[in-house]
């Protein structure tokens, strides 16, 4: 498991844009694959997007794909999600995930991580 560090949410209005960070501390980021996930008040948590190691790749939910981007910075060993055209269903917990496990190539559901941030609040009023 590694440490993960989320920082970048906050309170914006439909429309608007917001990026999230998510910093691994004493960690090589090149040989994690990294993801984005997020859970709507009462409901389940859902995958938002994901990128390989050693650019291996990039997927999207098709709920966020084309306004949402997800990048990383080796050398700073930080990934973000750059989030525009925010919508109020976008309001949720956003989750920094990652895993070690060469067996996955990109992380798309809840059992392929193995470490979690602690969460960052993202609301979107209308």
């Amino acid at each position: 498991q590694v440490h993960l560090v989320e920082s970048g949410g906050g309170s914006v209005q439909a429309g608007d844009s917001l990026r999230l960070s998510c910093a691994v501390p004493g960690s090589t980021l090149s040989g994690l694959v990294m993801a984005w996930f997020r859970q709507p008040l009462g409901k389940e948590r859902e995958f938002v997007a994901t990128i390989g190691r050693r650019g291996g790749g990039i997927l999207y939910s098709d709920s966020v794909k084309g306004r949402f981007t997800i990048s990383k910075d080796n050398a700073m060993n930080t990934v973000y999600l750059q989030m525009n055209s925010l919508k109020p269903e976008d309001t949720a917990v956003y989750y920094c995930a990652a895993t070690s496990n060469q067996d996955v190539v990109l992380a798309t559901t809840e059992d392929r991580v193995d470490s979690w941030g602690q969460g960052t609040q993202v609301t979107v009023s209308s």
